[in-house]
């Protein structure tokens, strides 16, 4: 079977929804605490929901020290035909993008730190580790997302201790129940629960 050049393109590009602008702050707004950061990161997961326009998470990645919003992100695996689109990954990709580094724990680099509406799968653990942020906070728990279907992958058992073994810090448990909600209005409509397939 041959394979023409021409459904390929130099450039990949994707798209967050339309109504993200219409959740987002001010670009000068300052975020004063963990639960304000978290609280737009669920709120992300939660509007993705209601529009329909992916799955039940949410991230951001935040400007530590100026408690500014850096890049918002939101799961986009249906509509993007592409597994690799959670919440987390498209956070990390415009970061990086915006900032011009694919390190955002370099030299010169501000304190990066993201928020998520859901402990990481162990896809996101890994380019949470890679991507450079200094710090990482979680709404609902690995298992949250697991109770309503989704497989997260195979991670160490104790990964918290893996990321703070590498200088990342790990917070827990961030408005919880308000992302927990989320997970299971998801489930609660019908919404696909979109895993790969794996071996019984």
């Amino acid at each position: 079977m041959s394979v023409s050049n021409e459904i390929f393109s130099s450039e990949f590009t994707f798209r967050l929804p339309d109504w993200i602008s219409s959740v987002l702050p001010d670009p000068g707004h300052v975020f004063c605490d963990d639960e304000e950061k978290m609280r737009l990161a669920v709120t992300l997961a939660r509007e993705n929901v209601r529009h329909n326009t992916g799955g039940p998470f949410g991230a951001t990645i935040f400007n530590c020290d100026t408690g500014r919003l850096i890049a918002p992100g939101v799961n986009i695996v249906i509509p993007a035909h592409w597994s690799g689109g959670h919440a987390e990954m498209i956070a990390c990709a415009i970061a990086q993008q915006i900032l011009q580094t694919h390190d955002l724990g370099g030299e010169k680099m501000p304190f990066c730190e993201i928020f998520t509406s859901a402990e990481p799968c162990a896809m996101c653990l890994g380019a949470t580790l890679w991507s450079g942020v200094r710090r990482l906070a979680c709404a609902a728990r690995e298992q949250d997302a697991r109770d309503i279907g989704f497989d997260e992958g195979p991670k160490p058992v104790d990964w918290v201790a893996a990321l703070e073994e590498r200088g990342i810090s790990v917070t827990r448990d961030v408005l919880r129940d308000e992302a927990v909600r989320v997970l299971q209005d998801y489930m609660d409509q019908g919404k696909p629960i979109y895993n790969a397939r794996k071996k019984k």
